[in-house]
């Protein structure tokens, strides 16, 4: 049960910060400017994909995962 536990911690952990991006451009503005360039909605995405990416690394160099 410890371990089930862990890595479900774990598995939110890592959708914490990407439900936060999400819920910020989710969001109705008037006015957005990363919103109006071409590429505002893949960098957003990438940056989505990096923090991910990036927290996966993090937990499995410190063996939690």
């Amino acid at each position: 049960m410890n371990e089930i536990m862990k890595v479900l911690t774990i598995i939110a952990t890592i959708f914490i910060p990407l439900t936060f991006i999400a819920g910020v451009y989710g969001m109705n503005f008037a006015y957005m400017p990363e919103l109006g360039y071409s590429w505002g909605y893949p960098v957003t995405l990438a940056l989505m994909a990096v923090v991910a990416g990036i927290m996966l690394l993090y937990f499995k160099r410190k063996g939690w995962f």
